[in-house]
């Protein structure tokens, strides 16, 4: 992949092929920021102005959620390739630690399934074991119906968008976000960020069906939202995160977007846990 680098306001700017990635802060240690629908790397912009006097803060708006540009739906494989790359650019001699939110979760837990020895810990969001049997059995009936619904109505959008009316796919894409109390602005929101609800549902670019089921070993500090019709963990997961040496889960008082909804608390917190965990591997 081609790497080009440029300073601008005290960001250095990288590309790994045609995607930018975006590194504040100088401090020794990496983290590696992936958001998800129907965000882009601006999701992390509050959490950024947070950390970045003491970490490395790395971020990327990933393949086919910029709007302005084609449509990229891309596979598990090319993504978790993509995130490699980047990782071995930005950390090539440390493992990184990973900041993560709604399929940048579900990208990131592959990845460091993937690529163990390149995560020192991990930081996420409102995602934990979505894909365990176990998840699946704690849901209602209802609870189901609202997730499949939600996410098949983004897939079809996908579809209309591509292949129909794109103003409609945005339109349909717009209306769920509204609907789901997304803080992201309408305008950069559209159908191309729902690709990963068509591979979800109608197996684009291989689905999936290879993904590893979630079961982190290195430290993990999981932030989740209370206010939400359903929630995307079980109970089990809580209990696992919880036992975990160096872990520890942070329940709030808000929807899906923890780190909009309660910004201050939430970077306070992330902040804390991060500089107890390198306290704690400092040598002495």
């Amino acid at each position: 992949m081609k790497v080009q680098n440029r300073d601008m306001q005290n960001q250095t700017r990288l590309s790994v092929g045609d995607i930018d990635v975006l590194v504040d802060g100088n401090g020794p240690h990496t983290l590696l920021m992936l958001h998800g629908w129907p965000d882009t790397h601006r999701l992390w912009d509050n959490t950024v102005d947070a950390l970045k006097p003491a970490y490395r803060c790395v971020r990327l708006t990933l393949p086919g959620f910029d709007i302005t540009r084609a449509a990229q739906p891309t596979s598990l494989d090319d993504m978790c390739d993509l995130l490699l790359a980047v990782v071995e650019l930005v950390s090539p001699t440390e493992p990184v630690t990973l900041v993560l939110h709604d399929w940048g979760c579900i990208f990131g837990y592959e990845f460091s399934a993937r690529h163990p020895k390149l995560v020192k810990r991990m930081a996420t969001v409102d995602i934990g074991d979505h894909n365990s049997g176990t998840y699946l059995k704690s849901l209602s009936g209802k609870a189901k119906w609202q997730i499949f619904s939600y996410q098949f109505w983004l897939a079809m959008a996908w579809l209309i968008g591509k292949y129909l009316h794109s103003g409609l796919g945005d339109h349909m894409t717009r209306s769920m976000a509204k609907l789901m109390r997304c803080p992201t602005a309408p305008e950069r929101i559209g159908w191309k960020q729902n690709y990963p609800y068509a591979m979800q549902w109608l197996g684009l670019a291989g689905g999936f069906k290879s993904a590893a089921k979630i079961q982190p070993t290195c430290p993990v500090l999981y932030f989740y939202g209370l206010r939400k019709p359903f929630q995307f963990q079980s109970a089990r997961w809580l209990d696992r995160i919880g036992d975990l040496q160096g872990s520890a889960v942070k329940p709030f008082a808000t929807g899906h977007w923890v780190m909009c909804q309660q910004a201050d608390a939430f970077n306070a917190d992330l902040l804390a846990w991060l500089n107890k965990q390198t306290a704690e591997k400092k040598p002495g």
